[in-house]
């Protein structure tokens, strides 16, 4: 392994290794506490933009089976870890992470003190970085300095409307908007019986509406969520009309339409841990999560939403309830891929609101 260095936005310069491809790769640095799903994490679209930063201590070791992967590409702009394992063990991988990196242009440095890397974030908040096989410069600084995540659903949604195959005897008939979506939300739905046609970011209401589904479901997503100001409009036209399910973004912006607001949090939730309280029952779930943004809980006052879901450690939004609109959602993923999957039960929540009870 060649030297590689990893330059925080407040001129920290972390030596370690490369991996992967080589370059200079400059994104929004965050952690994930996730012990598994490397695949899933790298191709999940909800990292676009970002540099991911490993706090379970080896990646590699069960390299990259294709069949986990939540869409055909990398959107991780770079890894971060602390051991980097070259040759897996597992009889279910179809190639190294290495490979899958260089395929895909995408940066690794390994050898740095994830624990602190982690701690810095916790206490200061997510900020730019770069990875980069060449020691670092005011230049390169100035670069990581101005980075922004922006038109970060545009660059991932699909490019025009997608029929997914049908399980045989589908029941009901599904508008999956993609705003990022994760391909697990799509097989999950088909679990339940679910015909899936998916949607780019970018389609009119009317022609949701025209397609003679039986619900719509908001997928997951890169980005600031009111940035996305023609989907909110669109979503806000489609509540009502057909039951609805937003997951994690199209949580978020599904309350922007209903007229709630959403901040930045200071490092935001991501792994498989994250404990949401259900509060019509009092239960806790453990869930799996991957976001930078929250709706801002003060802001629902006066709008159709109610809440449902909070976070334990924090007390931030992990759900809502929109009882007089047939609809709900979750910040958190109840598809869990990878991750526990003690909330799955919320898409038998969803088929039972297009079957009317």
């Amino acid at each position: 392994m060649s030297k590689a260095y990893l330059l925080l936005e407040d001129g920290t310069v972390l030596e370690g290794e490369g991996f992967g491809a080589g370059g200079t790769c400059v994104g929004e640095l965050v952690f994930t506490t996730g012990v598994t799903g490397c695949a899933e994490s790298l191709t999940d679209p909800s990292y676009s933009g970002q540099i991911i930063c490993f706090t379970f201590p080896m990646l590699g070791n069960y390299g990259i089976s294709y069949a986990d992967l939540e869409s055909p590409r990398i959107h991780a702009k770079a890894v971060v870890v602390r051991e980097f394992c070259r040759e897996p063990s597992n009889f279910r991988a179809d190639t190294d992470v290495e490979s899958f990196l260089v395929k895909n242009g995408v940066c690794g440095i390994c050898g740095v003190d994830t624990r602190r890397i982690t701690q810095t974030i916790r206490d200061r908040g997510v900020m730019n970085a770069a990875v980069t096989d060449a020691p670092p410069d005011e230049a390169l600084l100035e670069k990581v300095r101005d980075n922004k995540v922006t038109g970060a659903v545009p660059a991932v949604t699909s490019s025009g409307i997608l029929k997914l195959e049908a399980p045989k005897f589908a029941r009901w008939s599904v508008a999956l908007m993609d705003y990022g979506y994760k391909n697990s939300i799509a097989q999950t739905l088909m679990r339940h019986d679910c015909a899936v046609t998916v949607y780019p970011a970018d389609t009119p209401a009317e022609v949701v509406l025209a397609g003679g589904h039986d619900g719509v479901m908001l997928s997951n997503g890169p980005g600031d969520p009111a940035e996305n100001t023609f989907c909110i409009e669109q979503i806000a036209k489609l509540m009502g009309r057909l039951p609805m399910f937003g997951i994690c973004l199209g949580h978020q912006m599904m309350a922007l339409a209903a007229g709630a607001g959403t901040r930045k949090m200071k490092f935001g939730h991501r792994g498989a841990n994250q404990p949401a309280k259900d509060l019509k029952t009092g239960r806790v779930y453990v869930t799996s999560q991957n976001h930078g943004y929250a709706v801002d809980i003060p802001t629902l006052a006066g709008t159709a939403a109610e809440l449902r879901f909070v976070n334990v450690n924090d007390g931030s939004c992990e759900g809502l309830d929109y009882p007089g609109l047939n609809a709900f959602s979750l910040q958190f993923h109840p598809e869990a891929h990878g991750g526990p999957r003690d909330c799955v039960s919320m898409f038998g929540l969803f088929t039972e609101m297009m079957e009317g009870r």
